[in-house]
This record gives C-alpha cells, structure tokens and sequence, in this order.
C-alpha cells in the first residue's frame, strides 16, 4: 500500500558568492542543498537555482523574484553570512521580509556551535515573504547538512514538507518499548507473591528498566 500523497514543493535555492558567480571555482553549496533535500524529504521537488555575486541589490532582487514571480514555497540561500564586510545575505533577506522568524537562526547558530565554535559568528536569519519561508544557511557542505539535519530533528524546518526517518518515528518506537515495558512490569506484579522480588524476578525488573532508559536515550 502506498504512502500519502505529498505536495510538490518549489524550491528556491540561492548561492552568494563573488568568486563562485565569476567561475573562480565551483560552487558546492546548491548541490548540496539539493542532495540534502532529496534524500530528506518526500515531496516531488521543483528547483530554482540563481548563483550570483554578494551585492546586497541583486540578492534581494533575486528573493524578490523567486517568491514573487517563479511561486516558491521555500527559499534557502547559502553563503554571505558571516561579519565580513561582504557578507551581505542577512540584510538582504531581511529587507524583503514581511516578517523576521528569529527563532530559526537562534536554533541554526546553536546547532552549529555543537561543532565549531566559530558558528557565534554566524548572522544567519529567516523570513517570511507572503506565504513563503526563506532560510540563510552557511556555504560549507558539511555546515549545511548538520544544520539542516538538526532542524529536521525537531520538525521546525517546513510544515508542507514530508519528512523521511523524522523525529516523531523515532519518538514513536520509543514509545512502543516503554508500552512493552510497561507491560512487562504489569505481568510481574501480577505474579504471586512478588515481594520480596526472587531473582528472576529482579533481573527481569532491570532489564526492562534498562531498555526503557535506551528508548528514552534514542528518542532525545
């Protein structure tokens, strides 16, 4: 039996870089973005892709464009956001916003600081723009998939999106061994005469306490 249907999703996918935009070298930060979300999610997918130079006009040009004109439902840009003078993506993004969300990049920043510490620097932002979410995201490969993969840990990222392997099943299968434990220590109390506890009996006790504290450990 297959799975619900799931809507398609139109994605912007924006990178900022003067050297990337001039052929200087390639840039890796859309192909990432695209392999991360395939993988991730269910949806069909539409990509639009812009790589273009760090000039604060043509980038929020470009989020003008993607929402207003091609009808995305997301938008993520990668690059731009760190404190260098050229590093732009923030302002930009929030000059077109309708509304900042600032709990994205709060989490974003946390997330990251879990493996550099020079995340602090980070300005990433997200904004919405009509109904359309845009999200700032670092340039690196590796910074993009841990980021994104902590947003998901939480289903923060995108309501439309279909999620493969999310949270919610983990959390689901954990809650399957706590009812087995539960279970478990329901038919051992029901047995005659439990206390005080015969061996068996106490090493049947650990053991389900043990495998509750593991499904609890691989929940969180």
């Amino acid at each position: 039996m297959s799975g619900p249907a799931h809507d398609t999703v139109r994605v912007g996918l924006v990178a900022a870089s003067d050297r990337a935009s001039q052929g200087v070298y390639r840039d890796e930060g859309i192909p990432a973005l695209e392999q991360w979300l395939a993988a991730a999610l269910e949806n069909p997918l539409e990509f639009e892709r812009r790589l273009i130079p760090d000039e604060r006009a043509v980038i929020e040009a470009t989020l003008k464009e993607l929402v207003d004109e091609r009808g995305c439902h997301l938008v993520v840009t990668t690059g731009g956001t760190g404190p260098a003078a050229r590093d732009v993506t923030p302002e930009a993004t929030l000059a077109v916003a309708d509304r900042e969300m600032p709990g994205f990049g709060e989490q974003m920043r946390r997330i990251s600081l879990e493996f550099v510490p020079t995340a602090i620097l980070s300005r990433q932002v997200a904004v919405i723009r009509g109904a359309t979410l845009i999200l700032n995201l670092p340039g690196q490969p590796k910074s993009i998939k841990e980021t994104l993969e902590g947003l998901r840990t939480g289903e923060v990222f995108f309501p439309r999106f279909g999620y493969r392997g999310t949270y919610d099943k983990y959390f689901t299968s954990a809650l399957g061994e706590m009812e087995r434990a539960r279970a478990e220590v329901d038919r051992i109390l029901a047995m005659p005469d439990p206390d005080p506890l015969a061996p068996e009996v106490d090493k049947e006790m650990r053991r389900i306490v043990a495998a509750a504290d593991k499904a609890c450990a691989d929940a969180a």
